[in-house]
């Protein structure tokens, strides 16, 4: 980027944050309109003591500010709606430093049960937690949609294999709590599946970017859907409520309803609506919307340096990107062309750019659980949102694609141990520590082939010194004989026939019969010094495995191409 560029979206980034926590939960349009549209205040009236309410929406993406704020001003004024249980399916918390979050609902007495995929964002959640006033409950996300779609049909559970063997399976696990106070599960064991379950869905609140003054609601320029018409068919169907927050009011576009005004209870309408973190609706960034066609390159880059402003996402450094050409790498020689990708946060997402800059992205398709189809994952709080989607479909839908066409998924990890686990959800002992597993598992029981991408060693110093990596110094070994949490089993991986691949800094290992099997070391790395002294776990070293089996260029970008292995093209 130029430093005109640079200047604009500095602009941007400055406005956003000097104005957003800027609300006026009084607002109403001047102009006459049906009853059903409401203030946000009077929208938060209408939730009842104990309800259990879903939320929408997915990291900043279509996030209904609006309507957490009015929830939370109403509490503190009136001390209702109290006891509420809460549910989000994906990561909505600002870490305790963003406002208009989920986390604005995090009252001790507003919300008393808390149900989530993925839970280290929600700082207040985690705290009422930590203190033994919420109850800290934690799905896989893929069940969780289920489980909204089958209330919407009047049902109250499914029953899925995903999550068989790790932590979630009440046989060798907790199950669904979080919180050593919690009095309720969600998880239960039936035969070779588990049965998934939550409370029944009360109120659902979510934001759209339009709706027309009629009150049917039109998700054109979104830049997520997620569950939006599944958890509000689910509230319907138990005798509950539908609240949307929208930006503005557009003329009635039959062809283009995606949730007829029949369905609504109460409209809100917001001009200060985001179609994602930083991103007035009004001015919507047409990247992320379906069908777009922007320079992918150049968006990156403005993606990129609006996170690393915010310092939301870590500083990538020389030896992130050689591992992220060593992932790519083992992509390409493990997936066939035309394969379904589902791409994680972290590193995963470096992985993803390298295979994009390479071209290969033209012959697989990207996707992200919250619904984009194609195009590019995108980074840090846009995370969930795609570049250039070829369309937006819901999660449903996508979950479901999933169960039936996923074939790879790139994930990070934590933890990796002699079985193969991986410990993806639990960073230490706090609640303030948990992540929770998000989509993880029902992504995993969905690929045919996963590559777990990170760090052998957290905190490890390693230089590239010309085109060989050395290990200054070790860190905390990141492979253990047993992982704190099991979120995906090894054992189970290998029954179900799935190729799995960790690939870190220093080497590459496959999940075979005989255990975690090196395949591929850096240059420069020493077996025994280097790996073998720096893990826990147990690591079968092949007698034909060449200690210098990644070429120089993946360390040094240098003369790098990625190409397709013979049997995958």
């Amino acid at each position: 980027m130029n430093l005109l560029d640079r200047a604009v979206l500095l602009a941007h980034i400055l406005r956003w944050r000097l104005t957003w926590d800027r609300r006026d939960t009084a607002y109403l349009p001047a102009e006459t309109l049906p009853a059903k549209f409401k203030s946000a205040r009077a929208a938060a009236d209408m939730i009842p003591d104990r309800a259990c309410v879903i939320s929408c929406g997915i990291s900043g993406n279509a996030r209904c500010s609006i309507l957490f704020w009015a929830v939370r001003e109403r509490f503190e004024q009136s001390g209702r709606p109290q006891g509420l249980t809460w549910i989000s399916v994906g990561g909505q918390g600002g870490r305790g430093r963003a406002p208009g979050t989920v986390e604005e609902v995090g009252l001790d007495g507003l919300v008393t049960t808390y149900i989530a995929g993925h839970t280290e964002t929600v700082k207040s959640m985690l705290r009422l937690a930590d203190a033994g006033r919420l109850e800290l409950h934690t799905l896989p996300q893929g069940e969780m949609i289920q489980v909204i779609e089958a209330q919407g049909r009047g049902e109250q559970q499914v029953h899925s294999p995903t999550g068989t063997g790790s932590f979630l399976d009440p046989r060798v696990g907790r199950g669904s709590p979080v919180s050593p106070n919690a009095t309720q599960q969600f998880a239960h064991a039936d035969g070779d599946n588990i049965v998934y379950t939550m409370p029944a869905i009360d109120v659902a609140l979510f934001s759209a970017p339009y709706a027309d003054r009629d009150g049917n609601i039109y998700f054109q320029n979104a830049a997520t859907i997620t569950e939006n018409v599944e958890a509000a068919r689910a509230a319907r169907r138990n005798g509950g409520l539908v609240l949307v927050s929208v930006a503005g009011l557009i003329d009635h576009d039959e062809t283009a309803i995606g949730l007829a005004a029949d369905k609504v209870d109460a409209i809100v309408v917001n001009p200060r609506n985001e179609q994602t973190g930083s991103v007035a609706q009004h001015r919507h960034w047409t990247m992320f919307t379906a069908g777009a066609n922007v320079d992918a390159q150049a968006a990156v880059e403005r993606l990129r340096f609006i996170n690393k402003t915010l310092g939301i996402t870590p500083r990538r450094s020389q030896l992130d990107h050689a591992l992220a050409r060593l992932g790519a790498q083992t992509f390409a020689d493990n997936v066939s062309v035309g394969a379904t990708v589902n791409i994680g946060v972290g590193l995963a997402e470096e992985v993803c750019h390298v295979l994009y800059a390479s071209r290969l992205h033209e012959q697989i398709t990207f996707t992200t659980e919250s619904g984009p189809y194609g195009g590019l994952p995108a980074p840090g709080i846009f995370f969930g949102a795609a570049i250039n989607p070829q369309r937006l479909e819901s999660s449903a839908w996508m979950f479901d694609h999933y169960r039936k066409h996923l074939d790879a998924a790139m994930l990070g990890f934590l933890q990796l141990d002699s079985r193969g686990n991986i410990n993806l959800s639990n960073r230490g002992p706090r609640m303030l520590d948990y992540v929770g597993p998000g989509g993880a598992p029902s992504i995993i029981e969905s690929a045919n082939t996963v590559l777990f991408i990170g760090k052998w060693m957290q905190g490890a110093k390693v230089s590239i010194v010309g085109e060989r990596l050395r290990l200054d110094k070790p860190g905390k070994p990141k492979l253990l004989e047993q992982v704190d949490e099991v979120t995906f089993s090894g054992r189970v991986g290998l029954e179900r026939g799935k190729k799995v691949f960790y690939v870190t800094d220093l080497a590459v290992l496959e999940l075979t019969d005989a255990g975690l099997t090196l395949r591929a070391v850096m240059p420069g790395i020493d077996i025994e010094r280097d790996l073998l002294a720096n893990s826990l776990a147990r690591i079968v070293v092949p007698d034909d495995l060449a200690p210098t089996t990644v070429p120089a260029s993946i360390v040094t970008g240098k003369g790098f191409q990625l190409e397709w292995a013979e049997n995958s093209v």
